[in-house]
């Protein structure tokens, strides 16, 4: 498997799907801009309300995956990575990911309470490809 052309492809997405287990043990699928940060296929960083739904989720369950995928006229292609989830609140965190416009999401800028970062570490992976899917493991 090439690492590398699956590292581009999640480059190129703007959506990426992050999955949380709930109380009664059921995945729960949201919708979130593509990942603030990148280190390969190993560390991913989104922003997020400290007092969101899947925030609480994590920290009773920091099971987790993300999805990228892309719908041509012909051609599907999707990528999940399975692995855990972190809520960070530490400031430098926090900076590290930080946007101008993020104000219009927590109005107290980069030190409101009520933004965090989610760190996603995958372990492992599943790529589809024209009708083939490949397994993978997410080197330390």
């Amino acid at each position: 498997m090439d690492l590398k052309k699956i590292e581009k492809f999640i480059n190129k997405q703007k959506v990426s799907f992050i999955c949380s287990i709930d109380e009664d043990n059921y995945p729960n699928i949201k919708a979130m801009l593509k990942p603030r940060k990148r280190n390969g296929l190993k560390e991913f960083y989104f922003s997020t309300n400290t007092s969101s739904m899947r925030v609480q989720q994590y920290r009773k369950n920091p099971k987790a995956s993300i999805y990228f995928y892309h719908k041509g006229r012909i051609k599907y292609i999707g990528v999940m990575l399975k692995g855990k989830m972190e809520i960070l609140t530490d400031q430098e965190t926090k900076n590290m990911i930080w946007k101008k416009g993020d104000t219009i999401f927590y109005k107290k800028g980069v030190t409101d309470p009520d933004y965090c970062v989610l760190k996603f570490t995958a372990t492992n992976g599943r790529y589809y490809c024209d009708l083939k899917t490949e397994n993978f493991d997410i080197d330390e």
